[in-house]
């Protein structure tokens, strides 16, 4: 059985939003609406506003992270992840894709990036003049963020800005130039997160090659995480790090209710845990929130977590 506690969803008291991230290594926010709620599961006090404070003062970064994918990230921990999860390759096919072209594409978003704090897309489309539009431009931020060179700032309005590292956090980010020292560093985040778990599963959330993963695994150890207390009834979001930190998901989830929480298309459902097991996935429209159970669930605690998710939303 996964253990919740080593993922914070019993909930320990006074854990900061920056406290949460570090722990985690990552907090997968492709959805930041999905991203804030697994702080949420994982705090009983945090509030939408304190992790957004957290952002404003650079404490936690969103970025390309593991596996190329868009997570919350301390800013202490960009060195080492950028040694490890940075490629451009990806975002060059996709810029091929979308028929941007040229030798200049680095220097070309660097610029129209730099000076100017948090831009929205449209904005950096009119400052590209012509040269990228719709996702072009992000594959364009994609490549600066892969040489250090750009992250997202906070949303505005709901839509994400993009914004140079070195008007955000003073800097571009610099490699940590020790790739044994930061697989190491991976090895150690990871295994206190994910228990239990192999090398197989680092390389699968990590995107890294399975014979790295397993190198970094003999170099790293770890200590036990705590014993398991009760078990406890949390709404995890989709794609929240439980669901996706492990290379399959059979020790969570029966077969016979997989389709219910990935019905295809990319899709990952929010879910109901219980015991540390997938007992139900769950919606919401505004602050309401609807349960659907695959099997009897305690009732108290479900009702206390629907009141939870309300609480966080809507600040009351």
């Amino acid at each position: 059985m996964r253990s919740v506690e080593a993922q914070l969803l019993h909930r320990p008291p006074g854990l900061t939003a920056g406290d949460v991230v570090r722990h985690l290594t990552a907090i997968q926010a492709q959805d930041v609406p999905s991203a804030l709620l697994a702080f949420r599961a994982r705090s009983a006090t945090l509030t939408p506003a304190a992790v957004e404070a957290a952002w404003q003062a650079r404490e936690i970064v969103r970025t390309w992270g593991p596996r190329g994918t868009l997570h919350f990230v301390h800013v202490g921990d960009l060195p080492w992840m950028h040694t490890l999860t940075s490629s451009d390759t990806a975002a060059l096919r996709r810029l091929r894709q979308e028929g941007v072209t040229g030798d200049d594409l680095l220097p070309l978003i660097t610029d129209a990036l730099a000076g100017q704090g948090p831009l929205t897309k449209a904005e950096l489309e009119e400052r590209l003049a012509g040269r990228a539009r719709g996702q072009g431009v992000v594959h364009l931020v994609a490549l600066a963020a892969h040489h250090g060179l750009a992250v997202l700032g906070p949303s505005r309005a709901g839509k994400p800005t993009y914004v140079h590292t070195g008007d955000w956090l003073g800097a571009p980010v610099v490699p940590e130039p020790d790739r044994g020292r930061a697989l190491k560093e991976l090895a150690v985040r990871y295994r206190r997160a994910h228990h239990p778990a192999g090398p197989e599963d680092l390389a699968a959330w990590s995107g890294l090659p399975l014979g790295e993963a397993r190198a970094a695994w003999r170099a790293s150890a770890v200590q036990d995480p705590p014993e398991p207390g009760e078990p406890v009834v949390r709404l995890a979001p989709a794609f929240d790090e439980y669901l996706m930190g492990w290379r399959g998901r059979d020790a969570i989830l029966a077969p016979e209710h997989g389709a219910k929480v990935f019905p295809g298309g990319g899709i990952l459902r929010p879910v109901v845990l219980a015991g540390g097991t997938i007992r139900g996935v769950w919606s919401r429209k505004g602050a309401q929130v609807s349960v659907l159970p695959f099997d009897e669930l305690p009732e108290g605690p479900v009702q206390e977590e629907i009141e939870d998710v309300r609480r966080f939303l809507t600040g009351r």
